[in-house]
């Protein structure tokens, strides 16, 4: 049965999302929503349409209509949410490979959806997958999907929005790589890019429906490297497939990821007093050098559980205007309430354009204020769940390494919120001494788990 994890309903789109459960999904989102309507749009996986057809079923079936917005990344529908005032769901994977898709859902005014009706939408799909025939799970042919109306103007809406986030031509004169991953961000990066002044390159932007992410974007930065450098640009932007997150590429082909990316624009805000109590919100699994290089700058940090919508909780519970994830979700509070890889995109730029005697500020100069310590991390597949004695083991190694490591490192034991799986991460002064002391937790955890462990 269908489970949210920390970003949606995520997996392989034929066996793990058939029509029958995708309709059924589309029908218990319209009982415990009660919306007259949702807003869909996708990624350009070629699951996708069938996907978007299978939610209008569902919709259809409990008296919703379905909107489409066809090919549009999950910050454009957040910023469609917004503006309309309705309830809308995302179909993508983000960064996972061409054959998995994913279901999430927005709340009117564009918010994620929160745990309570997430939890409600799981108890009243359990109800329809327990109903007998024909009110149960599928009933496809109950309704018809074929009347998805299209929201023509859904890009222009959102990228007139990217546009107003920047004054006229704040990008001119910078040289740009755009690696958008064959991916929902294709067609509005470049286009809001080259719209504020940019000379833009763009890479992997010819989607055919099997190739998003794959040997391209923010999980595989390789390609965007050397053209950088190649070009001599002065920095590149690395989007995932649905365009929620972005990495960047200095002028010397180094990769800036999103602990990175916070520690610069934290001091940007709060340079221009626009950063409420000196603090950002970050995820346990950020950096330790982040929360030192902003703390030799009096900000504070905020630390959540693992997933941008604990980030944004988190800011909107402190009034924050900054968070985000080391994966490259950052979320602008002021101006977002999601993760947006190309407004990031373009604010991060910004900074690069910033007025200067000399042009051009280098990225890498900018990223510098953060010395990133080496992290390590181990996955341990466990065959049966830890208990007892077993638990009370890896707890004691594990403190017993937090000990040695003192103030110079952290380790972090954490169970995985969509396999069975525990994540054993570890930042230390060296990476020698971050994998010793990985490895060394993580062999505890497979003496504990069964020899079927891994």
């Amino acid at each position: 049965m269908l489970r949210f994890g920390t970003d949606g309903i995520r997996g392989d789109a034929a066996a793990g999302l058939p029509t029958e459960l995708v309709v059924a999904l589309g029908r218990a989102a319209a009982r415990v929503t009660g919306a007259p309507r949702f807003l869909v749009a996708r990624d350009t996986r070629a699951s996708g349409p069938r996907l978007v057809r299978d939610l209008a079923t569902g919709f259809a079936l409990e008296g919703a209509r379905c909107e489409s917005a066809g090919v549009l990344p999950t910050p454009g529908l957040a910023v469609l949410s917004r503006e309309r005032d309705e309830w809308a769901a995302m179909i993508s994977a983000s960064h996972n490979v061409w054959s998995d898709n994913g279901i999430k859902f927005f709340a009117p005014g564009g918010s994620k959806l929160s745990d309570a009706h997430q939890s409600a939408i799981e108890v009243e799909l359990h109800a329809l997958a327990a109903a007998p025939a024909p009110g149960g799970l599928g009933a496809p042919d109950g309704a018809d999907s074929s009347a998805i109306a299209s929201i023509d103007d859904a890009r222009d809406v959102y990228e007139r929005y990217l546009l107003g986030q920047l004054a006229p031509g704040a990008l001119q004169g910078l040289e740009v790589v755009l690696d958008c991953a064959h991916g929902a961000a294709f067609e509005v990066a470049p286009d809001v890019f080259a719209a504020l002044g940019a000379e833009v390159t763009v890479l992997h932007a010819a989607p055919d429906g099997r190739n998003i992410n794959a040997g391209c974007g923010s999980t595989h930065p390789e390609v965007l490297q050397a053209a950088v450098v190649a070009r001599g640009a002065h920095l590149g932007l690395a989007f995932d497939g649905d365009a929620d997150r972005v990495l960047a590429v200095d002028e010397r082909g180094a990769l800036i990821d999103g602990d990175q990316i916070m520690a610069i624009m934290a001091l940007a805000l709060r340079a221009r007093g626009a950063l409420p109590g000196d603090r950002i919100a970050v995820t346990v699994m950020s950096n330790l050098g982040l929360r030192r290089a902003l703390e030799g700058h009096g900000i504070g940090v905020v630390e959540t559980p693992v997933g941008d919508r604990q980030v944004v909780a988190a800011m909107v519970r402190d009034g924050l205007a900054l968070g985000g994830e080391q994966s490259g979700h950052i979320i602008f509070g002021d101006r977002a309430g999601t993760g947006d890889g190309t407004l990031t995109g373009l604010l991060l730029a910004a900074e690069v354009a910033a007025p200067a005697d000399t042009g051009p500020r280098p990225l890498s100069e900018l990223a510098a204020v953060m010395e990133r310590l080496p992290q390590v991390l181990v996955n341990v597949r466990l065959a049966a769940p830890l208990a007892g004695e077993a638990n009370l083991e890896v707890e004691r190694v594990t403190a017993e390494v937090a000990q040695e490591l003192g103030r110079s490192g952290r380790i972090l034991v954490r169970p995985s919120g969509t396999e069975p799986m525990v994540r054993v991460m570890v930042e230390a002064p060296t990476a020698e001494r971050a994998t010793a002391a990985a490895q060394r937790v993580a062999e505890v955890l497979r003496n504990a788990a069964g020899p079927n462990s891994a």
